[in-house]
């Protein structure tokens, strides 16, 4: 069965049902083992359905499968209603005020974020890699949330599992893009060692970006993808260790 994280902010809400879930199981094997819910993945095609499958199961949905829509690092958001048939919407956020329907953000180091208003039962789960983070997506999933009926001031947003600062180094360019967008991203860089290149703080950066949101609620239930293996994949991992692809975790969220 799988073994989410369960965040206490998110958890606490009723009629709302959600996990970060793990690599923990699933049936896929291999690099895959087990929860692998990418079918962007190599993994076996079957067995990422029945994980999905899964997954949309333990959060009490039988009639849909998790709703994932083309992840980009955009700062789109989309609005679903159901199952999404033929070639999926580019957007790195899904939102739903349908009672049912399981909505998911895949990610592998990535920050994925959930949402939910308990009283307009609106929904959404938001990939948001540093690029999507930067462009606003966190914003636009709240005010397509808004677009149904939510109001930011009764929002809970909690983040889950990404890469943590102690992985996560950058090259120039990168710090370079962040500190001419505003000197202050200059908090979210530090230097292992004097002279060596930046680790960028990922879940600090959206934590700050959530903040700024006048949400009623910004939780976390980080924990870094990198650094624990045995509960999660990581794509920066698989590169470092040359590996010819890599799982994706889910985490998701519904209106029960």
């Amino acid at each position: 069965m799988p073994n989410p994280i369960v965040d206490p902010g998110l958890g606490a809400l009723a009629g709302i049902r959600h996990g970060f879930f793990t690599r923990e199981g699933g049936v896929s094997d291999g690099i895959y083992a087990s929860l692998n819910c990418g079918l962007g993945s190599n993994d076996d095609r079957a067995a990422v359905i029945e994980n999905r499958r899964r997954v949309a199961g333990f959060l009490g949905s039988r009639e849909f499968p998790v709703v994932t829509l083309h992840q980009t690092h955009s700062a789109t958001a989309g609005l679903v209603g159901g199952a999404v048939a033929g070639d999926l919407p580019k957007a790195d956020a899904v939102v739903t005020a349908a009672p049912g329907v399981v909505v998911g953000a895949l990610a592998a180091d990535c920050a994925p974020v959930l949402f939910a208003d308990p009283v307009a039962k609106v929904v959404a789960a938001a990939h948001a890699g540093w690029r999507g983070a930067v462009s606003g997506i966190l914003e636009a999933a709240v005010a397509k949330m808004e677009e149904v009926g939510a109001d930011r001031a009764r929002i809970h947003a909690a983040l889950g599992p990404c890469i943590g600062q102690d992985a996560y180094e950058v090259g120039p360019e990168f710090e370079s893009e962040l500190l001419t967008l505003s000197p202050a991203n200059a908090r979210h860089f530090r230097r292992p060692t004097a002279g060596g290149r930046a680790h960028f703080d990922l879940p600090g950066y959206v934590l700050a970006r959530l903040g700024g949101l006048g949400l009623a609620r910004v939780s976390s239930a980080h924990l870094s993808t990198y650094e624990n293996e045995s509960r999660l994949f990581s794509y920066r991992r698989c590169c470092h260790r040359k590996e010819p692809d890599y799982g994706r975790q889910i985490s998701a969220i519904v209106v029960a």
